[in-house]
């Protein structure tokens, strides 16, 4: 399916149609006031059992997928992980009411889902519409298929209340009582720069450009309403979250997420990724919550280190990714196997043991991370890592992993954590509806 023009629904009595005022200026100029984005009556069939390969994004079904934007889970979360990312994260700007912070998530529901379906925003896109004003579309994807793109959105713990203690939009009542900021875990180094926001857009493709027209075009759209507070390149998933997936390598060349959750265990994905109706607050039940982390990797002293060195770090070989303790990639790991001086062949300090459930009460993350290299430091060094990404039911599955790793973990000597954020992510949008329209409700 390629980018077209359509016709949109102006009825003012259908806000889930039309593009607001406010959306209009942002994405044209005050001079196209009153034009609407055409995403009325898209509807797309969703082959979610397609494979999509190693994630290379090369092949006719990876281009040509699409995943609709309306349903009851959000899309982005079990969808298979494409290859591309481009996450960003937004502030509400200063004197933003209420009732527009709901127009701007009105306005970035009729964008999402009609850019999600292939089409461009607005009614005359990004080469028609009148020539003295700006187009309606950035046009950065005409021509292109739509590459499985999906866009998720999240609600940070500073929508609900700031830093000193504002109740800018009169949802600090709804906020959920795990929705807290992230705590400094042993050996943080965060960027205050990379860190947080009141707002979250994850764009996921199997397309960098298309990845990257969504979140430009999103970004225009909040205009006047919300500013990037930063933003994250991705390319080459590390994690699978589909059977149908292999299992991709981190940049230090180990496979990872081999024991990730998978969209075809439904309980283990209800059980572990979904938010229940008990877990309160309501409007949350069928979300997630989102956690973020940019990971510095020390490239270039990895690259020194032994092989032997290597896959003790992980408690892995780097071959086939099978656990020290012998098998294929997806045998379970014998943690009291021994080796030499009857130590255990899978070290105590290893990524493996200190990640794994059995090690952590049984906790599982439905992990999305993306390998990223934003060039190169002032001394040279390669200025890449991981960005890593999970959804779970509650964020303490993510902080009692975390810990653990954080202070045993033998990989700590080649990464710093840099960036950190978790966000609440609401259940999926009916259709004429728009994104967390619950929590306003």
């Amino acid at each position: 399916m390629t980018r077209a023009k359509r016709t949109a629904s102006t009825d003012p009595a259908s806000p889930g149609r039309g593009l607001s005022r406010r959306g209009l200026l942002g994405l044209a100029g005050a001079s196209v006031a009153g034009i609407g984005l055409g995403v009325a009556g898209d509807r797309v069939a969703l082959a979610a059992t397609t494979t999509l390969g190693s994630g290379s994004g090369a092949g006719a079904a990876s281009a040509s997928m699409v995943y609709p934007f309306y349903g009851s889970h959000q899309a982005g979360i079990v969808t298979p992980a494409q290859d591309r990312l481009h996450f960003a994260a937004f502030d509400v700007s200063a004197g933003v009411t209420r009732a527009e912070l709901i127009e701007l998530l009105q306005d970035w529901t009729i964008a999402a889902a009609a850019m999600s379906a292939g089409r461009d925003v607005g009614e005359y896109g990004a080469v028609s519409g009148p020539y003295d004003a700006p187009p309606q579309d950035t046009g950065e994807a005409q021509g292109l298929p739509p590459a499985g793109l999906t866009i998720t959105f999240g609600f940070g713990p500073t929508l609900f209340e700031t830093a000193d203690g504002v109740d800018r939009f009169g949802i600090v009542g709804r906020r959920p009582a795990d929705l807290t900021p992230l705590p400094h875990f042993p050996r943080d180094d965060l960027d205050d720069g990379r860190s947080d926001g009141d707002l979250c857009i994850q764009a996921c493709s199997n397309d960098p450009q298309v990845a990257v027209h969504a979140i430009r075009n999103l970004s225009r759209i909040a205009f006047g309403r919300a500013a990037l507070r930063w933003s994250q390149l991705g390319f080459g998933r590390t994690s699978s979250t589909s059977t149908s997936q292999a299992t991709p390598r981190n940049l230090f060349g180990f496979k990872d997420g081999t024991a990730n959750i998978k969209a075809e265990e439904p309980d283990v994905v209800t059980d572990q990724v979904w938010v229940s109706a008990a877990d309160g607050p309501a409007w949350l039940a069928g979300g997630s919550y989102l956690v973020a982390r940019r990971i510095r990797m020390t490239i270039e002293t990895w690259d020194r280190s032994i092989l032997r060195e290597q896959e003790a770090v992980f408690g892995r070989t780097k071959g086939v990714g099978a656990p020290l303790s012998g098998g294929t990639e997806f045998s379970e790991p014998d943690f009291a196997l021994a080796g030499r001086e009857d130590q255990p062949l899978i070290g105590a300090a290893a990524h493996m043991r200190l990640a794994h459930p059995t090690q952590n009460h049984g906790t599982k993350m439905l992990r999305r991370g993306y390998n990223f290299v934003d060039g190169n430091d002032d001394l040279g060094r390669l200025e890449a890592g991981l960005f890593f990404i999970s959804f779970q039911r509650s964020p303490t599955q993510f902080t009692t992993v975390q810990l653990n790793l954080a202070k045993h973990d033998a990989l700590n000597e080649y990464i710093r954590h840099v960036g950190s954020a978790l966000f609440a992510v609401p259940a999926g949008t009916p259709d004429g509806g728009y994104v967390g329209a619950a929590l306003f409700a």
